[in-house]
């Protein structure tokens, strides 16, 4: 498909997400998913309790892990870590044996000198990460930047992969999306993390406005919280070199003519998707439900932007679930 068809497709799908904005039934499951106890999450004494590192040749990987029996990996987005999947690992920990790992130059994993963060060598940290656990497969719960290694994971490790729940992310068409120029300009000036990162940090309240993270990603004005911020950005903060170097490892189309490699893939898809999302356009859903022959379809929230599965682990906990029954 070229870009004038998908941005022909963005058009039509920004159309379909105002009208299911305005459709009731589909409301009321998102505002059932963000209700949440208050013991149903990790929270970060927990969490880093909870942290174990595996070492491998691309560093040593932090991860938290919840649950037993088959694997399933949870991958996180840009500028967050594993605390991402707090509410959906407790959840989901009574099907599967539950592991969030932080990323290469996110997080609290530990780079190995000279290593690259690129997101094809994500995908093939992830595998030899597997190997350390001995895991054979796993099912890919993703979001953001993770979607795009799981991507990389399903077509250059396809068996081990068995399945996919894939959330706002990278496609082939919009990797990265332009709503990143900004931050990989200021990365290549070494004054990303200053510019916008430790203001957020040392200001919560700027951090959840419409001028910062949560203004762009969450989908609720309380959202991050102030300990989910500090989890968050602390360790980029401590580590700014390193964090820019991940911000210009995406600089490049990691993706470009994946498509007919997904095209033949036999890993089983569930797409759930954010329509209010302003950096991922509706239109990477589309396409990945019709690009992947074993797709299950799309699961739309309306009011659901990039993040939004730190804000409804209900839900990502249903889908998973049933996509795993079905696969």
């Amino acid at each position: 498909m070229d870009r004038r068809t998908f941005m022909r497709l963005a058009a039509g799908s920004l159309g379909a997400a105002a009208l299911s904005a305005c459709m009731p039934q589909r409301m009321a499951p998102d505002r059932r998913a963000r209700t949440l106890s208050s013991n149903a999450s990790m929270d970060a004494k927990s969490f880093h309790a909870s942290r174990q590192y595996q070492q491998t040749r691309f560093g040593n990987i932090a991860y938290v892990e919840q649950g037993s029996g088959e694997a399933a990996l949870f991958l996180h987005g840009f500028p967050l870590n594993g605390f991402q999947w707090r509410g959906a690992l407790p959840r989901l920990a009574g099907a599967r044996r539950c592991i969030a790992p932080d990323f290469l130059g996110l997080g609290y994993t530990q780079v190995a000198d000279g290593q690259s963060v690129a997101p094809a060598e994500q995908a093939d940290m992830l595998a030899a990460f597997m190997d350390g656990l001995g895991i054979t497969r796993a099912d890919i719960v993703a979001n953001d930047s993770g979607g795009a290694v799981a991507q990389l994971l399903a077509t250059r490790h396809p068996q081990r992969v068995r399945s996919m729940l894939l959330t706002n992310c990278d496609t082939e068409h919009e990797c990265p999306p332009a709503a990143m120029s900004p931050v990989i300009a200021m990365s290549r000036k070494g004054a990303y993390v200053d510019t916008w990162l430790r203001p957020w940090l040392q200001d919560k309240a700027l951090a959840r406005s419409d001028k910062g993270l949560g203004g762009m990603t969450f989908s609720y004005p309380d959202h991050p919280s102030d300990e989910a911020i500090d989890i968050y950005l602390s360790p980029l903060v401590a580590n700014a070199r390193r964090t820019e170097a991940y911000a210009l490892a995406l600089e490049e189309n990691s993706l470009a003519g994946i498509g007919a490699k997904l095209a033949v893939s036999q890993v089983p898809v569930r797409i759930i998707w954010g329509m209010a999302d302003p950096i991922f356009s509706p239109a990477g859903a589309e396409y990945l439900d019709r690009v992947f022959p074993r797709s299950h379809g799309v699961h739309r929230i309306a009011n659901g932007k990039l993040f939004f599965p730190e804000e409804f682990p209900d839900v990502i906990a249903a889908e998973a679930r049933q996509l795993w029954a079905a696969s």
